[in-house]
């Protein structure tokens, strides 16, 4: 005959002697009957990390932000020497609200500015660009042959004449779309930084670099002058800006965690030692990380809260328990102990799934996603130690408030009641996914959807979606500086470099010119290449100025000699010294993920039918030819990702179920949430990238508690030989109402990332706040409906 248990069937022990303190596992003995002890530790080690927390920085670096073994960036860091600024630069606009930029207070504001910015310690200084740099010059021909000089010549003295020269030396310069606007109402600083600063050998530090920039063009722009400033050290520097106000949104998340804990106990002592016992969690990681020589950066700036969200989440699956012990007169440090009995398990499992989740971003070729999955794991780590070992012994010692417990004990009883006496509606619907028609039709809508959602996701792409950064709100500053700089030259910000090598002093040949202009001619059919530059272009215009400007000369010299007098007036960026590399300059319309792409591809094809043992064509540098490495990377490792991290539950899953069809029933919802998440993706227009990739892989880690808690309970029924509708409601009561309650605020806490100025902090809101939701609706729904044809009940003989 079977058993029929909605309650757990521990002795309700009140007097605290009559406990055997002997009882239970090794672990529980070793951290119950010392909890002074542990108490004190862990208060001693909280001091500690707090102080070491203090010490934290929150900055970034350029090469943690590239996958530095993709054969693209091994080709950028081998030539990075000759290929100066070509990769970590800003580019700062002057533009002039009346008249042109051949004005005195104009030039003489371009030249202040541009000291300024060359005294700055971050600066490669030598292949820093304007209207003032000696390496800008003119080249013309005269009646003596050609000419040149610096755009702005020695003798200028402000007066009408030397404007007017200034004029004429701008327009032989080749500069008009590249450092001055075609408009001729504002110019170009360019402006390379070094890897590290070379007085000191220390990293750039973006924050203060883009506040130093900041003051600056506080100090320059006026009623007549307006500054824009673009380059992946401003986007650092505005992230970082923006994400100090996360501290406002972690306040926010804390209180509505609190508030709606305090609104389901109406006990003040166990909700804030859960609310506490998170902190403590995230106070650990900050105190770990700068002791172990990490840093914060824009994107593993958001793990702490996902830690405290992860810690709410067990902490209430504990306080629950305890409480409901207490209620049916159980010894608060007995009620601990029982809780810690039957959840520990359930609650290491899942968060062994969170770390493993977390751990296999370290598979991804780009570090500051590996250091963002050790940080996640470290908090993760720090979790199993203050959510389930901490906060049990913390309410062994406080238990909760008489009223609190009374309020929960009659809850659970008028749940726990038999049919005939009602259920509760809430959980009786829930309960009808046990049925075969219901469990039926919830199976086959999952299905469906999963479907739907797959159909859709192939249309995810990979890189960015939108022009500027993306990661940034389309008005925010930049992105408007961004739109100017794409509006007013054609050399735009977003620049792919296709690096040319050939055998030493061969760069100037006549045939390596030849297939260099042939790529460059294949590059502009793209619709996203706006501009391109090379010796080649150079060399046809010089023909042609060489030859009274004649349109019938602009073609690459056969002459050697003339190709040699040619290079020797070129710019230094369009080649190195040994000639043996050239540069070919495709400025894009913007850095979608279609546009690098298409450029990838044609200069891929070229090199394969083009390239030989003389000649090479190698992708890529400039700041597109980075991304384009790292949107190859991503897409990679998206799939890779998502294999690993299933791959990974799955066999956590197994061994804490030791039943396959368990595994199917937990493991199933959580697929079906990351395709609609993905298809989700699509319809917002969110690329997977760097800032997004993590999101489906956190998504998968956290939301695998909830079906942990409600399996584990389910089964324990099961075993007892209860239905599975008596064995899934004693779920529902024991912790489906803490897995409502927290995938209901954990939801909320992260949808108020919406009002966030950073874009992708919003994104990622947005997404995990639909992941917690439908992995909750996964494990109240889906689960008890794949567990009607899959589970069944283990039948018990009476003795």
């Amino acid at each position: 005959m079977a058993v029929a248990h909605t309650l757990p069937t521990e002795a309700v022990i009140a007097d605290i002697a009559d406990f055997d303190h002997r009882s239970g596992s090794l672990p529980e003995r070793l951290l119950f009957n010392n909890r002074f002890i542990v108490v004190a530790v862990c208060l001693l080690v909280t001091v500690v990390l707090a102080y070491q927390a203090m010490g934290l920085r929150l900055n970034a670096a350029f090469e943690k932000m590239i996958p530095t073994s993709h054969p693209y960036i091994v080709n950028y860091l081998e030539n990075r020497s000759q290929l100066a600024g070509m990769g970590n630069s800003l580019r700062i606009a002057v533009e002039t609200k009346s008249g042109d930029i051949f004005s005195a207070d104009y030039l003489e504001t371009v030249r202040q500015l541009n000291d300024e910015l060359f005294l700055m310690p971050e600066v490669d200084r030598p292949y820093m660009k304007s209207l003032w740099a000696p390496a800008v010059r003119w080249t013309g021909v005269t009646e003596d042959g050609l000419d040149g000089g610096p755009v702005i010549p020695d003798d200028y003295d402000k007066s009408p004449e030397s404007l007017e020269q200034v004029r004429i030396n701008v327009e032989r310069s080749g500069e008009i779309g590249q450092l001055v606007a075609a408009n001729y109402q504002s110019s170009i600083i360019f402006v390379p930084l070094q890897d590290r600063i070379a007085e000191t050998g220390e990293r750039i530090d973006y924050h203060a670099l883009s506040q130093r920039i900041e003051q600056l063009r506080a100090k320059y722009e006026s009623d007549s002058i307006k500054i824009h400033v673009t380059g992946f050290a401003k986007v650092v520097g505005d992230l970082i800006e923006g994400l100090q106000q996360v501290m406002m949104f972690f306040a926010v998340a804390i209180v509505i965690c609190t508030a709606v804990l305090y609104w389901y106990t109406r006990c003040l002592r166990s909700t804030l030692l859960v609310v506490a016992c998170s902190v403590v969690a995230v106070v650990w990681l900050l105190g770990l990380l700068p002791t172990l020589g990490y840093e914060l950066d824009p994107y593993s700036v958001l793990v702490p809260f996902l830690v405290f969200a992860i810690g709410m989440s067990h902490g209430a699956q504990k306080m629950n328990g305890i409480m409901q012990d207490i209620g049916r007169g159980t010894h608060r440090l007995v009620a601990a102990r029982y809780t810690f009995r039957r959840l520990f398990l359930a609650g290491l499992t899942a968060l062994l799934a969170d770390a493993v989740g977390f751990a296999v971003l370290m598979v991804i070729d780009i570090q500051v996603i590996q250091e963002l999955a050790v940080t996640a794991s470290i908090g993760v780590a720090v979790l199993i130690f203050t959510n389930l070992v901490l906060l049990p012994i913390l309410l062994s010692y406080t238990g909760v408030s008489p009223v609190a417990a009374t309020r929960s004990l009659k809850a659970e009883l008028m749940e726990a009641n038999d049919a005939q006496h009602g259920k509760h509606p809430f959980w009786a619907f829930l309960d009808l996914f046990t049925q075969r028609k219901w469990a039926s039709i919830a199976v086959a809508a999952g299905l469906v959807m999963g479907a739907v959602g797959l159909a859709v996701s192939f249309q995810l792409k990979i890189g960015d979606t939108d022009p500027g950064a993306p990661e940034l709100r389309p008005d925010s500053r930049y992105n408007r500086d961004n739109a100017f700089m794409t509006a007013n030259y054609a050399a735009s910000s977003d620049v792919y470099i296709v690096m040319v090598k050939t055998p030493q002093y061969a760069c100037g040949q006549y045939d390596t010119l030849m297939a260099v202009d042939a790529l460059e001619r294949a590059l502009l059919q793209l619709p996203g290449v706006e501009a391109t530059s090379s010796l080649a272009g150079l060399a046809k215009v010089a023909n042609a100025g060489m030859n009274e400007g004649s349109l019938k000369w602009l073609e690459i010299p056969r002459s050697q000699d003339m190709l040699n007098a040619i290079i020797t007036r070129a710019p230094r960026e369009m080649f190195n010294q040994n000639c043996d590399l050239l540069t070919v300059y495709a400025y894009l319309k913007d850095h979608k993920a279609d546009t690098l792409a298409s450029v990838v591809k044609v200069t891929e094809d070229f090199a394969a039918q083009y390239g030989s043992d003389q000649i090479r064509f190698l992708n890529a540098a400039g700041n597109a030819g980075i991304e384009a490495a790292t949107n190859i990377v991503v897409r990679k490792a998206n799939v890779q990702m998502l294999f690993l991290v299933y791959a990974a539950v799955i066999v956590l899953a197994f061994i804490t179920f030791r039943s396959w069809q368990a595994v199917v029933c937990a493991v199933v919802p959580l697929m079906i949430t990351s395709v609609l998440c993905e298809a989700l993706m699509v319809w917002l227009n969110i690329g997977v990238k760097v800032a997004t990739l993590p999101v489906i892989a956190l998504g998968v880690g956290i939301g695998v508690d909830y079906a942990l808690y409600v399996m584990t309970v389910t089964l324990a029924g099961l075993k007892e030989g209860m239905s599975l509708s008596e064995a899934y409601y004693k779920a529902l009561i024991f912790t489906g109402k803490v897995v409502v309650l927290t995938g209901i605020t954990l939801g909320l806490a992260v949808a108020t990332w919406v009002w966030s100025p950073i874009k992708f902090q919003a994104d990622m809101g947005i997404l995990l706040a639909f992941m917690f939701v439908w992995n909750m609706l996964g494990a109240l729904i889906l689960l008890p409906a794949l567990g009607h044809f899959l589970l069944k009940p283990k039948k018990v003989i009476a003795v």
